[in-house]
């Protein structure tokens, strides 16, 4: 397959997939703009529940490409491969990053504008813009503190030390792990149980998130009240379809 990004379909959740296997999946500008024009694509889709970025052949990515950095890499705009991020980011479905094998710099920073990681066993994660005289343009110095603190995320940036899929859970960078030989499977799962829930209020959930980040619990605790989405359309069916199933129990509680 030609595409650099391609996009696959499932019973209501998509997968997103890095294609550039013989190279690592190293990012380029070129990877970029056919990853926008799926995010693009996937903001309009009602039909997608949830959408899933993995990187095909035996990593997520290495990062971005050195090879283009050294040879100065241009952008279309100054800060478009951030807008593109963050695009990533204000999908109204959950986005998942699955990640096994590499996931360096670029690729983290990619991985970091999705709702959430979730790691194989052979995952491996690092910051290594310090080792190559780089600074951070993508958005790692902005996700990375807010992912797993600023003491640790000065310590991955200041250290360039690669880290294993463990310390990832551990530290809050990564949700779970998951053992390679069963990733396909646990991670389509996943992408299915949150499809079968509603996408009106996985877009209510991720705005309010969103809109009250940095906020004080007492002006969070308003915005969420004053500014609610209120019940979907879907509501009253969830609920006869569940208390049809339900009939004798004696708890329908949510």
């Amino acid at each position: 397959m030609d595409a650099l990004v391609y996009r696959e379909d499932h019973d209501g959740w998509t997968t997103l997939w890095l294609n550039r296997p013989e190279k690592l999946n190293a990012l380029t500008t070129a990877m970029f703009t056919e990853l926008r024009k799926h995010i693009e694509a996937l903001a309009g889709d009602d039909s997608v529940r949830c959408v899933v970025l993995r990187g095909a052949g035996r990593c997520f990515s290495a990062g971005h490409d050195l090879t283009d950095i050294s040879a100065g890499e241009t952008s279309p705009a100054p800060g478009w491969h951030s807008q593109t991020l963050r695009l990533l980011e204000r999908l109204p479905q959950p986005v998942i990053a699955a990640v096994h094998g590499h996931c360096y710099t670029g690729a983290l920073e990619v991985a970091l504008a999705c709702d959430f990681i979730v790691a194989s066993d052979n995952a491996r994660f690092g910051d290594t813009h310090a080792k190559w005289a780089l600074t951070p343009v993508w958005g790692m110095s902005q996700r990375l503190p807010r992912r797993v603190g600023l003491a640790t995320a000065k310590r991955l940036m200041f250290t360039c030390d690669i880290i294993d899929a463990a310390e990832a859970v551990r530290i809050g960078l990564a949700e779970f792990l998951i053992a390679d030989g069963s990733f396909d499977e646990e991670v389509s799962g996943l992408a299915t149980r949150i499809a079968t829930n509603s996408s009106f209020s996985h877009q209510a959930v991720k705005g309010l998130l969103d809109a009250t980040e940095g906020s004080s619990i007492d002006a969070g605790l308003h915005w969420e009240v004053m500014e609610s989405a209120g019940t979907g359309p879907d509501m009253q069916e969830r609920i006869a379809t569940f208390s049809g199933r339900g009939k004798g129990s004696e708890s329908h509680a949510s």
